[in-house]
């Protein structure tokens, strides 16, 4: 399976990069192919809403979104990694996502196998439940197949990661891919 590892977080060797490792580790030793696209690190643009790819593309702004757009077109499963800001996917992760926009019937289409890889600082039950309800809504509209999820809490910082049972489950999950 070739699988595309979106990760998004500001911090390249931080929390969610790390749970994001683990899967990628699990993943290979399994036999998938598995490139990693940092869009924390890429142009892009947030979407214009100017309606000119009528939701199957060209988008009208040229930057690394048309690269990544081939990556995830071409992939049989995406992995989308971010830290929890705020309760919530981080700025960089939400800038793709309204990108979708410009090939939204593509990827509807397509029936992706998702995963969602997030880290938190909090531990509390309810952290991340905003974060899964936004997740869960964008498997439904544009028909990806959840195949699981890391939420990393009590992660807020890659000591405290690294002493949670979340790296192990992140390359579990890799592995049973």
């Amino acid at each position: 399976m070739k699988i595309i590892v979106v990760e998004s977080s500001p911090h390249k060797n931080g929390s969610s990069n790390l749970l994001a490792g683990e899967l990628i580790r699990g993943a290979g030793e399994s036999g998938h192919r598995v490139e990693v696209f940092d869009c924390a690190r890429a142009q892009l643009h947030p979407c214009l809403g100017c309606d000119r790819c009528g939701m199957s593309g060209p988008c009208v702004q040229t930057d690394d979104m048309s690269r990544l757009r081939e990556k995830i077109l071409s992939s049989d499963m995406m992995v989308l990694v971010t830290p929890l800001y705020y309760f919530g996917m981080s700025a960089q992760l939400k800038t793709v996502i309204d990108r979708f926009y410009s090939f939204n019937s593509e990827l509807t289409a397509k029936g992706l196998q998702t995963v969602l890889i997030a880290a938190a600082w909090d531990n509390n039950d309810w952290t991340m439940r905003e974060l899964i309800s936004h997740y869960e809504t964008l498997c439904r509209y544009l028909h990806f197949q959840n195949r699981g999820m890391i939420l990393g809490t009590g992660c807020g910082t890659v000591t405290m990661t690294k002493s949670t049972v979340f790296p192990l489950k992140a390359y579990e999950l890799g592995k049973s891919l």
